[in-house]
């Protein structure tokens, strides 16, 4: 079976990998459409996202969707055959993080693709993977894979939304329309934003956030007097650059809510620090999801307009000219790799 394995900075490789089997607890899933996420730009471009580092080579992939195929000892779950979402964490369900109800941010978690802790945990790229039975989830009805395919990246969105507090009747600020941004959009659209304003460098970007339901859309380089609200209520900060920051705090109202989504740079990042002080501006930040996930599967299925965010399916075949696409946000939002033999 093919698997796209990256064995360092710019070295993706599609590869002959061993047929996968489920071992005690797991389910081996055919996998349909994996979508190509940020951290997976980000391991083949610079070989790490943030302070991780590939130490060994890893399979990438995390956003995985398919067909379940059969269990190993001891696991149950839907029915071979059934359409599937794999929710890529698995938390340690012991530490003080998942006590409290945080286990997105469980400190001792695993998570498919991800070179956080050594040996890296695999990923999901590949034609057949065995993942934790309790991580499936029956896709609702209606629901097909292409679509849900976009689950693992609208709990992200739906999560920060969450971490906003309520956005009900209220002006929200994006900055940043990359496939995460404008699925931000579309989860503050979803959860009653009054205005949704989203600002991007790219024209093609600025279009998506319209897809996904952005009233207005502001070119970042823009001047003051070209669409720029004068002040929002809560502020989503999706570009991970510093300059997105900046502009959410400068643009939310005094004792507004700005949530960092976006993963900045290691190290330090400038920010109008002094504002959070002086305006007692709230400042949160978002990282992955939890019980998301099943709110994404049932949002996805009941609304249409998401297809409009998936533009391009590619072989894994191609795994290459996918990511290069990928990267591309002047020609792309959501590109998804296809594993069907």
């Amino acid at each position: 079976m093919l698997g796209c394995v990256i064995h360092g900075q710019g070295d993706l490789r599609v590869e002959e990998l061993p047929a996968a089997e489920p071992g005690p607890g797991q389910a081996l899933v055919a996998v349909r459409y994996g979508g190509v996420c940020g951290s997976d730009l980000h391991y083949w471009r610079h070989g790490g996202v943030g302070d991780f580092r590939l130490k060994e080579p890893m399979l990438l992939g995390h956003e995985v969707v398919g067909t379940v195929v059969s269990y190993g000892d001891g696991a149950s779950g839907p029915l071979a055959g059934t359409a599937v979402a794999v929710h890529p964490a698995t938390p340690c369900g012991r530490c003080p993080e998942c006590a409290d109800g945080r286990r997105n941010v469980c400190r001792d978690t695993r998570y498919l693709g991800s070179a956080a802790r050594f040996p890296h945990v695999q990923g999901a790229f590949a034609a057949r993977v065995a993942v934790p039975a309790d991580q499936l989830r029956a896709l609702p009805a209606g629901l097909g894979l292409r679509r849900a395919a976009l689950a693992e990246p609208l709990s992200v969105a739906l999560h920060a939304v969450r971490r906003a507090g309520e956005v009900a009747g209220r002006h929200v600020l994006v900055t940043g329309a990359g496939p995460i941004g404008a699925l931000v959009v579309a989860a503050a659209k979803a959860a009653g934003a009054a205005r949704v304003t989203v600002t991007d460098l790219l024209p093609e970007a600025l279009r998506y956030a319209r897809i996904a339901g952005a009233d207005t859309v502001v070119r970042a380089d823009e001047p003051d007097d070209a669409g720029w609200p004068s002040e929002v209520d809560v502020a989503i900060e999706a570009s991970g650059v510093a300059a997105g920051l900046d502009t959410c705090l400068r643009l939310v109202r005094r004792g507004g809510v700005v949530v960092q989504l976006g993963m900045l740079p290691p190290g330090q990042s400038p920010f109008a620090g002094n504002l959070v002080v002086s305006r007692e501006i709230e400042l949160r930040g978002a990282f992955r999801f939890d019980g998301e996930f099943d709110a994404a599967l049932e949002l996805l299925a009941a609304q249409g307009s998401f297809d409009g965010l998936v533009s391009a399916v590619v072989p894994v075949t191609e795994a290459q000219a996918a990511f290069e696409l990928a990267a591309d946000r002047s020609r792309s939002c959501k590109v998804l790799l296809d594993f069907q033999e």
